[in-house]
């Protein structure tokens, strides 16, 4: 990258989705990933339809790295979720069978241009059947008059499209918990030599880990989390490490709540009625 007192520049890497998560702390990935994250290199995430490229059908995402943030962007990374701005291409092209128009391409740009949150937003009539198109409510504009006056029964899905993070929200602290190692009397067994001398030793079999998100207080997440569950646990500290991941499609899921069992029910009665029909039909 040309050096930021030269002017800075910016690029994009098309990469898959590994690279968001892959690796613990401490791991080969995770520490690109933190070195990009703290280093405020990051400018946005683009994350891509499916089957766009020649060869291979999954998903992939440009990150758009730059070292000649404008001030409204530092310390931030702008996360695009634009895998349902497809079309598809008349011909397949190997594993290519989908394809961003012109008009998916301006959104995603406009999106990234503007740097501020959006949600796609879709009405859905009484018998849950789409009412006209989704439409991008960004954060902070009016809403159209459709979404302010729903139909009767009518229900409105919410899909964030664009998000924005701070930095340090991708980082975390992985603990290692330890727990004393007992004779078959119960009692704790101490280390009789060097620094270990008089202290509890740990118990390999009853070791584990913990990951605590940099925005939280180790100490009061152990307190919360760990020792109501195990009074004699304490952290080695020596074995802490920072890590970083982007769970990407995490920050994009939205809940969609199954059906009532009574609504179940009563599509099985009606089903099961007509398959009756049909039976007493073939019988005569």
């Amino acid at each position: 990258m040309r050096p930021a007192q030269e002017g800075g520049s910016r690029f994009g890497i098309v990469l898959n989705g590994s690279p968001l998560f892959t690796g613990g702390a401490g791991s080969g990935e995770s520490e690109i990933r933190r070195y990009v994250l703290e280093n405020d290199l990051v400018e946005a995430i683009v994350g891509l339809p499916t089957d766009m490229f020649y060869n291979t059908g999954i998903a992939t995402y440009v990150w758009i790295l730059s070292n000649k943030k404008p001030a409204v962007r530092k310390g931030k990374v702008q996360l695009i979720d634009a895998s349902s701005y497809w079309q598809k291409m008349r011909k397949s092209l190997g594993s290519k069978r989908k394809e961003m128009s012109d008009a998916h391409i301006a959104t995603v740009t406009q999106l990234f241009g503007s740097f501020a949150e959006a949600e796609q937003v879709s009405v859905f009539d009484a018998q849950g059947q789409p009412m006209g198109e989704p439409q991008l409510i960004v954060a902070g504009a009016a809403w159209p008059a459709e979404f302010q006056n729903l139909p009767e029964g009518g229900r409105l899905k919410r899909v964030p499209i664009s998000r924005i993070f701070k930095n340090q929200d991708f980082g975390y602290t992985t603990l290692t918990v330890e727990r004393p190692l007992r004779d078959e009397a119960g009692a704790v067994v101490l280390g009789q030599k060097g620094k270990q001398k008089g202290k509890p030793q740990p118990d390999s079999a009853l070791r584990d880990t913990e990951n605590v998100p940099l925005t939280e207080d180790i100490d009061a997440y152990f307190q919360r989390e760990v020792l109501p569950h195990a009074p004699d646990a304490w952290i080695d500290t020596e074995k802490s490490k920072v890590g970083y991941e982007i769970p990407f499609n995490r920050h994009f899921y939205v809940f969609e709540p199954p059906r009532s069992l009574q609504a179940i029910d009563e599509e099985l009665k009606t089903v099961t009625a007509r398959i009756m029909k049909m039976l007493g039909e073939l019988a005569e």
